[in-house]
């Protein structure tokens, strides 16, 4: 498996998750990647990747037999629009309501849609508004 480039200073180098049915998420995470204009990197029997995503299922070599614990972790979206639309799209792939498009409290501008993934994880589209400051400057407090 490799990478198109490789980015350093990132908080997270890559994520990959384990599901119990591959097909099931590769429809639904094609579906709301195409939509957030991430292209698939890659794909084999057990196993695709986006960028540093990268999804198997148990019997990948990765996976050790395991499947991963339920998560949460979100996407970053250009636009409101873009945040509805993988909202919409990933209902019709195998998404579940967990969080209808709108705004959040975490920040002025934090707009958001929560989906559950075929696997139970809390996926995320946030879009943070129009930018004004760089992303080293913004402060978040939880």
């Amino acid at each position: 498996m490799e990478t198109n480039e490789l980015y350093r200073g990132r908080l997270i180098d890559h994520l990959q998750i384990v599901v119990t049915d591959l097909n099931a998420s590769k429809k639904f995470y094609k579906a709301i990647f195409n939509v957030l204009s991430i292209p698939l990197g890659g794909e084999a029997d057990t196993y695709f990747w986006a960028d540093e995503f990268f999804v198997s299922s148990k019997d990948s070599l990765a996976a050790q037999g395991k499947l991963t614990g339920r998560s949460h972790f979100a996407f970053q979206a250009n636009s409101r629009e873009i945040v509805e639309k993988f909202y919409k799209v990933g209902l019709e792939n195998g998404g579940k309501d967990n969080g209808a498009p709108g705004e959040r409290p975490y920040h002025p501008g934090y707009f958001a849609a929560f989906l559950t993934d075929p696997d139970g994880n809390n996926v995320e589209a946030v879009y943070h508004g129009p930018a004004k400051k760089s992303a080293a400057s913004i402060k978040i407090t939880f």
